[in-house]
């Protein structure tokens, strides 16, 4: 017996001494509960002045009554149900303006500001062009925002704010709300203002002296809003497919394919996997490309008899001036040795090479038109398309505006001549 005292003795005190130390902490923390009600009466000073005496004394010691005291405390109860819950109060105007800051199509929600192209430019290279590339193009798997006309009937549709998008405030309440990527609610509204209009230049949709404000905002129109409608399916569809009875087996007396998983080809039939259109067509690309290839070769060697002189003569000042041109077109291009195709073609061996005929880079349809005509880079077509290139060659996927100064565009030929060859 004596052995049993002196092994559970001791933890028999140290068990009273933790469950003691439990109490006081207990009765510490859960009296002074009531502590951020008296914060709630504090926020009334005109109540708190009028309150008696025995009021206070009341809100001091321990609650007897918590429902009735805190019915009398806080504020009205939200209509959130007839008589509502006996909870919370309606947010202040202040607290639902610091959520509640969204950008509607008929501009109710913009605040006042304003921000022209070039200041959005430059906004743009600081913040976003990490991601999205200096004119849109987007980097890695970011989203593309430039581009894309015309693609949004071919089976992989270029969805940017210039091909796609409905609206303008969607592109301003988002770049305000949720940009940049990690920084949110960072931007001013000028400087949204500004990234939202230098968007639309890169989309071709502005000129360069164009500034965007609150009050010339809702003059602005993107190309496809016309192609959203509201969704009507409540009273179109729900009513005709959904049955008040559900069925579960022989629902439908006959089943008739009516269309065809063309890309994957995954539509059953009866004797095996039919080959689709869209398969066939496939099937005949690389024998057209090889075709290009070829005539591509042919249209190259022709203008392999020009002089070389005209590579040793030029200006090297020229070409300096070239290479600072070229800033501006190697987000997307490279030239010279190693040069690869990136977001847009290398440029190597540009002058007479086929228009849209460099291997394994996907060109835009008036490109593949071009190339399978035979078209070739001349020093003329190559000045017209950097002048502007939407207008040279409609539906290019090149976001770049053009050079507008003659003077930049023999500099920057110059330039690739040098390096890459001509």
């Amino acid at each position: 017996m004596s052995k049993f005292l002196k092994i559970f003795a001791p933890a028999g005190a140290g068990a009273a001494s933790i469950l003691t130390l439990a109490y006081v902490m207990a009765d510490q923390f859960v009296v002074d509960i009531p502590a951020p009600l008296r914060t709630v009466i504090a926020v009334q000073p005109a109540q708190a002045q009028e309150a008696p005496a025995e009021e206070t004394a009341t809100a001091e010691a321990p609650m007897e009554a918590p429902v009735e005291l805190a019915a009398a405390i806080v504020e009205p109860a939200a209509p959130s149900r007839e008589g509502g819950y006996g909870l919370g109060r309606e947010a202040l105007p202040e607290e639902v303006a610091a959520w509640d800051f969204d950008v509607r199509p008929d501009g109710v929600g913009l605040p006042e500001g304003s921000g022209d192209v070039w200041t959005g430019e430059e906004v743009f290279v600081e913040k976003c062009s990490m991601c999205h590339g200096d004119f849109g193009e987007a980097v890695g798997r970011w989203p593309v925002l430039a581009g894309g006309w015309d693609t949004l009937e071919n089976e992989d549709p270029v969805k940017t704010i210039g091909s796609y998008w409905p609206y303008l405030s969607t592109v301003f309440d988002y770049v305000h709300r949720a940009m940049p990527f990690g920084e949110a609610e960072s931007l001013s509204a000028d400087e949204t203002y500004a990234i939202t209009a230098y968007l639309l230049y890169v989309n071709n949709l502005v000129e360069d002296d164009f500034e965007l404000s609150h009050e010339n905002f809702t003059e602005v129109r993107l190309p496809n809003e016309g192609g959203f409608f509201m969704d009507d399916r409540l009273e179109t569809e729900f009513p005709v497919f959904v049955r008040p009875e559900i069925c579960m087996e022989n629902c439908k007396e006959t089943v008739e394919i009516t269309m065809r998983a063309t890309v994957l080809d995954v539509t059953p039939e009866e004797s095996g996997v039919v080959e689709s259109d869209a398969t066939q067509a496939a099937a005949e690309v690389p024998a057209a490309e090889e075709a290009v290839v070829e005539e591509a070769a042919t249209e190259e060697a022709a203008p392999a008899a020009e002089p070389a002189e005209e590579t040793a003569a030029l200006d090297p000042a020229l070409v300096e001036e070239g290479a600072g041109v070229f800033r501006k077109c190697q987000a997307c291009h490279q030239v010279g040795e190693g040069a690869t195709n990136r977001v847009g073609p290398e440029l190597n061996n540009l002058m007479g090479r086929v228009v849209g005929g460099v291997d394994g880079f996907n060109y835009s349809n008036g490109f593949a038109e071009a190339a399978a005509a035979g078209e070739v880079w001349t020093a003329e077509s190559l000045a017209e398309f950097l002048t502007n290139p939407r207008q040279a060659r409609p539906g290019t996927k090149m976001s770049f505006a053009g050079l507008r100064d003659q003077a930049d565009i023999d500099a920057v030929l110059a330039y690739i001549q040098s390096e890459g060859g001509m």
